[in-house]
């Protein structure tokens, strides 16, 4: 991974397009959609930059920037539609230690800009690392298609709610309140436009300590690993590693499966035999996956008859 994916706080911070054309344009609306603050510089801007600056919403400067000039900046945007000029500023953006995008550049590029998905709060964003745009466009269509257009309305209030629920739910139920806010009934009456008793069911699961259908009890699946590689594994496999508050293994033949996994989740490495640790975290209201290499014989099925079996593609 060239590009680590990271979200930048950008309240309050300058962000600087070295441009004053169509390019510059693309990427100032993109910015008009935080609450940084703009800047061009460029000898000279196309109407619609102007407009901006003229509106108060952008300040525009014409003097080259030096490394003094960028030091402080969130963010640098690079895009003058001269080649040489944009190579050269990528030096002075560089000396000046600030993140900055090349347009149409990656090789020069600190960062690269994702497409996104839209539903802020919530935002999804998608890179290749300049490699592939086209395709991250298609995936950022096909989840623009999956993702209600007011989801982010929800996620507001989900995170308005988030002291009342620290407050009244106990910790041990949480993690089960909040899916069944998001998998339950509350997102399936908002995403039809009934915000109003979405919140009413939210406020009153608050009240009564808990979602209304959380598990009294821990849960264990036992997910066996598929023996063509982790593509195979099921979708039901990969949403069980994702709920899972702790994930049981022993010798993986994959260990990149476990990206799977949720990242909070804690992992245990289990000895030839051992159970009782997987007996324990079930018997504390855990969500426990156990990672099996194989199918589980007769007497492991005995010794877990409440466990759920998640076979991977073509097992049973």
């Amino acid at each position: 991974m060239k590009f680590f994916p990271m979200f930048l706080r950008m309240e309050g911070g300058e962000v600087v397009i070295l441009g004053g054309g169509e390019q510059a344009a693309q990427k100032a609306r993109l910015m008009l959609k935080t609450e940084a603050r703009l800047t061009f510089i460029a000898p000279d801007l196309d109407p619609e930059l102007a407009a901006l600056v003229s509106e108060g919403r952008a300040v525009h400067e014409t003097a080259p920037p030096d490394e003094a000039r960028l030091a402080g900046a969130a963010l640098v945007f690079i895009c003058t539609g001269d080649p040489a000029r944009d190579e050269a500023l990528a030096e002075v953006a560089r000396a000046a230690g600030c993140v900055f995008n090349v347009v149409d550049r990656p090789e020069l590029c600190r960062a690269t800009t994702p497409s996104l998905v839209d539903r802020d709060p919530l935002v999804v964003a998608i890179g290749t690392e300049g490699a592939a745009p086209v395709l991250a466009r298609q995936i950022k269509t096909r989840l623009e298609e999956m993702l209600e257009p007011r989801l982010g309305d929800l996620v507001a209030l989900a995170g308005r709610l988030r002291g009342a629920v620290a407050e009244g739910v106990p910790e041990a139920g949480r993690r089960a309140y909040w899916r069944w806010a998001f998998l339950g009934a509350p997102r399936r009456l908002h995403a039809r436009g009934a915000e109003r008793e979405a919140a009413e069911r939210l406020k009153a699961a608050i009240a009564a300590g808990g979602a209304p259908d959380a598990p009294s009890a821990g849960t264990l699946a036992l997910v066996v690993l598929p023996q063509g590689g982790r593509d195979l594994l099921t979708l039901r496999a990969v949403q069980r590693m994702q709920e899972a508050d702790v994930i049981f293994h022993g010798e993986l033949p994959d260990a990149d499966v476990l990206e799977y996994a949720r990242r909070d989740a804690r992992r245990e490495h289990l000895a030839e035999g051992e159970m009782d640790p997987v007996r324990g975290a079930v018997a504390a209201g855990e969500q426990a996956v156990w990672l099996l290499t194989e199918a589980p014989d007769a007497a492991l099925r005995a010794a877990l008859p409440e466990a759920e079996l998640v076979p991977g593609v073509g097992q049973k």
